[in-house]
């Protein structure tokens, strides 16, 4: 059975995506060093299309009207410039009925295209261009530290990572973020209150990463205009040892805070270990390390993590699968024995499980 990973890594390289909403143009090469904040592509966006029935207006056969036209294919014109006129002193114009460019005529009719903006694509880490993907974005090859989530509210930022925890089980309190905190990314614990994102969002901090939070918050973490990365879940939960160890060790260290939940769907998205809301902290290397793998079985011996809805996420190793094992609720199911770092041991579905790697 092909099991879940999640990655707490203190170091690793990662290929990450970059991609536009829309196809649009590369303006970097494979090879090339990137910061964060560096634009690698980009696309006009929010465009739309204005179709002007010029033989309708004109009350004249569709035949008739090229000769009555007075713009071209591709070029630019004004709101209320004349785009077609018949002569005489009972003559009739139309008017273009916004600042766009014609992309199209044909069949008594006239199409504008009006609108867009100049959208850039971010890097979001520093490293080198590994790939262009057609017209539409590249993948970046880094080396540094890797620390998955299971929450993100869709944004992305590049900032010096401040902490707020004195241990891995405790309340974000929000009156400790105060000006000396401005413009930097927050590890805090549990967000049970709104306040820590009114006071984040006041002091125009660039990220927030939170061990767990109060699901009623969700609609308050998406309208922020900085990244939340929620670590464990929802519900008051600790953070995981390692994820702890790992995080802190790393304050005041620049880090990508990446909460985008990718689109599992989209044809053009990488399935790999990019599909979930991350921390990524870069790390200078003599010697690249190797990619974390991207597809896992369950066996005998591997770190693990033990999630339930009910209790706070366990580490453990498994120490043997079961193919069809009796559960404590009556049920049937795969499930592997696990010894947890207290050195209780338990029997778990598999459906519980995400590798640690």
């Amino acid at each position: 059975m092909f099991a879940p990973l999640i990655h707490i890594l203190p170091l690793a390289t990662i290929l990450r995506t970059r991609l536009l909403p829309v196809e649009g143009k590369i303006i970097i090469g494979i090879g090339q060093k990137v910061n964060p904040t560096d634009t690698v592509a980009e696309a006009v966006v929010g465009r739309k299309h204005l179709v002007v029935d010029v033989a309708q207006k004109l009350n004249i056969p569709q035949r008739d009207v090229p000769r009555f036209i007075k713009v071209k294919k591709g070029q630019q014109v004004s709101k209320e410039e004349v785009l077609a006129e018949t002569p005489g002193l009972f003559g009739k114009d139309v008017l273009s009925p916004a600042a766009g460019t014609i992309v199209a005529i044909g069949s008594g009719k006239i199409v504008i295209e009006t609108g867009g903006a100049i959208f850039e694509l971010r890097a979001g880490i520093p490293g080198v261009i590994a790939q262009t993907i057609g017209t539409r974005g590249v993948v970046i090859r880094a080396t540094g530290g890797l620390i998955q989530g299971v929450w993100g509210n869709g944004k992305l930022d590049y900032g010096t990572m401040q902490s707020l925890m004195e241990g891995p089980d405790e309340l974000f309190d929000p009156t400790r973020i105060d000006v000396s905190l401005r413009g930097t990314i927050l590890l805090g614990g549990h967000v049970e209150s709104q306040k820590v994102f009114q006071n984040a969002t006041d002091l125009a901090v660039r990220g927030l990463i939170v061990t767990s939070m109060n699901p009623a918050l969700l609609q308050a973490a998406l309208q922020v205009p900085f990244p939340v990365l929620v670590l464990e879940g929802f519900g008051r939960r600790p953070m995981t040892p390692a994820t702890y160890k790992l995080l802190s060790t790393n304050v005041k260290r620049d880090i990508s805070l990446n909460a985008e939940m990718p689109n599992r769907h989209s044809p053009l998205a990488r399935q790999e270990t990019s599909l979930r809301p991350e921390v990524f902290i870069p790390l200078p290397v003599s010697q690249e390390p190797p990619e974390p793998r991207q597809v896992e079985t369950f066996a005998p011996g591997q770190p693990v993590r033990v999630m339930f809805l009910s209790k706070p996420a366990r580490h453990g190793t498994i120490v043997q699968l079961r193919p069809m094992a009796l559960l404590p609720n009556g049920l049937q199911a795969s499930a592997a024995e696990v010894r947890l770092e207290t050195g209780e041991q338990i029997l778990a579905p598999l459906t519980n499980l995400e590798v640690v790697g």
